[in-house]
């Protein structure tokens, strides 16, 4: 890369790590607000520990396929870049099905988001969650396009850098979301 080109992919590094900042003090403030609602609430009702494990390794599987997707976007092997994103894709869109069939599951068994500021925190804590995968995988589908009509550019490697910095970040989150609203709160760890 030539200098000016690394001064531009070093600049939307470091706005990407700026904007993630912003967006881990977001869900820290969710975290926040649902860990104090949840105290003296029975959510062995409501959530299934097994099925949020099935969810955890979809998320995991799609993290692991982006890195791979990272590392050939690097190279500039633009076959295997697409594959793995897709492959990312793919499951990412398994995990956001069923993270909002578990809301809709839930809604149905008539705990919904109006009844408690317990459920209220926690339809907003995953529901934000979800909605931001959401746009990751429109992101992503915006991102690849040009890739089936050109070879990797220093931009797409900018761009998808930046993208897959975010990826990460949104499993980190459910990682956190995993570990404190269902391991903890299945298993009464609140209680």
């Amino acid at each position: 890369m030539s200098s000016g080109v690394q001064d531009t992919y070093d600049r939307a590094v470091f706005g990407t790590w700026l904007y993630i900042l912003s967006d881990f003090l977001f869900f820290g403030t969710l975290f926040a607000v649902y860990a104090f609602l949840q105290k003296g609430n029975d959510t062995n009702k409501l959530f299934s520990l097994k099925y949020a494990f099935g969810e955890t390794l979809i998320l995991l599987s799609s993290s692991t396929a982006a890195g791979l997707a990272g590392a050939y976007l690097h190279r500039k092997d633009r076959r295997n870049t697409l594959i793995y994103f897709f492959l990312a894709w793919i499951l990412g869109a398994g995990f956001a099905a069923l993270e909002f069939l578990n809301l809709f599951s839930i809604a149905s068994r008539n705990y919904t988001w109006d009844q408690s500021a317990f459920l209220s925190a926690y339809f907003t804590l995953i529901g934000t969650h979800g909605l931001h995968i959401v746009f990751c995988l429109f992101w992503m589908i915006v991102l690849l396009l040009p890739l089936f009509f050109t070879q990797i550019r220093d931009v797409d490697v900018r761009r998808l850098t930046c993208f897959r910095m975010f990826w990460q970040f949104l499993n980190i989150v459910w990682i956190f979301i995993f570990t404190i609203v269902y391991l903890m709160g299945v298993d009464g760890y609140y209680g």
